[in-house]
Formats: structure tokens, sequence, C-alpha cells
């Protein structure tokens, strides 16, 4: 009888999983965009704008910045802001389309939903590498990015399933609050970056409830053992990202330093690389650390115990 009970819940489950796989179809179906005829469009950065809102960047805070400057800040944070997202997207293309192996003789439904996931994270990394060259072409040298994506890529894939996608569905989740919140509201940024973030927005919207269905049901599945390492895992990985940003948010200080063309003061100059630091860990661990969707989410799959240990974890950067 428990056994007939389990059988039917797991069903259940599994049916209204195929639904929103579903609804996720027909979401990418209808937003689809191609990265020249939609977003890019022909044209160039201008670089008298700014390209990263205040609301992420934090340039406002420090108040000693001319407001060239603060423009020339917020143009070093969006570059790095996009090449973190090519990175990021590496590993994520990479496990849904591991993931995608449990349908490949199953529901495929759910295949389609995670192959069409894969495709357009191929399509963003791309997008991505075009920004690069882009930007690039209108700043000074100097530049330069501290992580390979494929190293990342490999160590965040040598983690436990769960801890992968907790993780992917907070960078999910983060990416649709910076654009609703920040991005799409500040009318003084480039255009082309807005749309940049626009249309890679509307695509995230999708892969963020397929994250969803897939660490609730790989939670489902593992015991409370492997809960407890996999929640050791994701702490890992969570300071795996400071130190990407620790690392960047030193090198991106130093270059934009060089780039202006005036001396600050010690003192200045450890505000810069310290709100530089500040920015980054808050759009990539705080914002969605604080998102109330991925708080319910990893709530609802942690104890009290394994709770604490995270908010311990976070501490230091929060």
């Amino acid at each position: 009888m428990n056994a007939a009970v389990e059988t039917f819940a797991n069903d259940a489950s599994t049916t209204a999983e195929s639904a929103r796989y579903a609804r996720c179809i027909k979401a990418s179906k209808r937003v689809r965009w191609d990265i020249d005829a939609d977003v890019i469009r022909g044209r160039r950065f201008d670089f008298s704008q700014k390209f990263l809102p205040d609301g992420l960047s934090k340039v406002d805070e420090l108040d000693f910045l001319s407001a060239g400057e603060r423009r020339t800040l917020s143009q070093v944070q969006g570059r790095t802001y996009a090449n973190i997202f090519g990175l990021i997207e590496r590993y994520i293309g990479a496990k849904m389309l591991e993931i995608s192996r449990d349908y490949w003789l199953g529901d495929q439904v759910a295949l389609e939903g995670l192959v069409r996931f894969s495709d357009e994270e191929l399509k963003h990394q791309e997008l991505f590498r075009r920004l690069e060259r882009m930007i690039g072409e209108g700043m000074p040298q100097g530049y330069s990015l501290v992580a390979d994506p494929n190293d990342v890529a490999r160590a965040v894939l040598g983690k436990a399933n769960w801890a992968v996608l907790a993780l992917t569905c907070h960078v999910e989740l983060f990416t649709q609050a910076h654009y609703q919140q920040s991005i799409a509201e500040d009318g003084e940024i480039s255009e082309l970056f807005r749309d940049v973030f626009k249309y890679h927005w509307l695509e995230e919207c999708q892969h963020a409830m397929m994250d969803e269905i897939e660490w609730v049901r790989e939670h489902r599945r593992l015991s409370a053992a492997e809960r407890d390492r996999a929640v050791l895992d994701l702490i890992d990985l969570v300071a795996a990202v400071d130190g990407i940003l620790q690392a960047q948010s030193a090198v991106d200080a130093g270059y934009f330093l060089k780039l202006c063309d005036r001396s600050f003061t010690a003192a200045e100059q450890h505000a810069i690389k310290d709100g530089v630091l500040r920015a980054y860990r808050w759009q990539y661990i705080v914002s969605g650390v604080q998102h109330p969707h991925f708080g319910r989410l990893l709530g609802s799959m942690t104890t009290p115990v394994q709770m604490a240990r995270i908010q311990a974890a976070l501490a230091p950067i929060m």
C-alpha cells in the first residue's frame, strides 16, 4: 500500500513537472531572439554613457569621484559584469546537458526544455564574447579577466548536483532582479547595454523555472547524509565565487585607477578597491541570497542546522 501511494505521488509530481516544462518551452518559443537582428542591430557602444546602473555598480557611494570618473568606473564594472555572466554560463550549459540525460528515453517535453535551455546558454556565451570584443575596441588596453571559464566550470561541475543547481537557481533569480530593479529603470545607461540584459532576462526567466524543477527533483532523491554533504559543497562554491570576485575587483580597481587622469590619496584608493568589491559581492552573491524566492526554496530544502551553517559562511560577505 505504501509503495502504491509513493508511486502515485511520484507520478503526480512527474506530471506537474512536465506541465511546467511545457510552459517554459512555450515561453522560450515566444521570446526567442537573435544576437544581431534583435540585440546588437549594427550598433556600437557609446562611451559617453554609463554601462552599469548605480544600483549595481554602487559608484554613487564614492562621492569623491567626478561624474566622468563614475561613468568610467561603471563601464569597467559593466565589462566585468558581462564577462562573469559568460563565465558562469559555461558551467550552466554543461550541467543542463548532463541533466538532460535523465530524460533521453523518458519525458520528451522535459528533454526539449533542457535542450532549449542549453542552446540559449550557448547563445548567451556568444553574446557576451561579442560584448567583450566590442567594449574592448573602445577602452584602453590593460583590462583582464582573472578566471578561465573552463577552469571554473570544471571546479563547479565537480561538486554535488544539489549544490550546483542551488547556485544556478541563485544566479538565474538575481539576473531577473538586476534587470527589473536596476537596469530597466536607469535611463542614463547605454541603450545597447540595457538591451543586452533585457534580451538576456527574457530567456533567463524560463531558466530559473527549470533550475527550480531540477533542484527540487534532485533534493527528493538524496538521503539526509547526501543533503548534508551537498550543503557543504554549496558553501564551498559560494566561497569560490567570492574568491573570484575578490581577485577581479582588485584587478578592475587597479585598471580604473590607471584610466584616471589624476592621482588619488591612499584612503581614496582603498575606498575605490573596497567599493568595487562590495559592488561585486552585491551583484553576484548578496542580491541572490536576499531574493525572496531563493530564500524560500533554500529554507524548504535545508534543516535549521544546515541553514545556520550557510548563514555563518555568508556572514563575512554580507
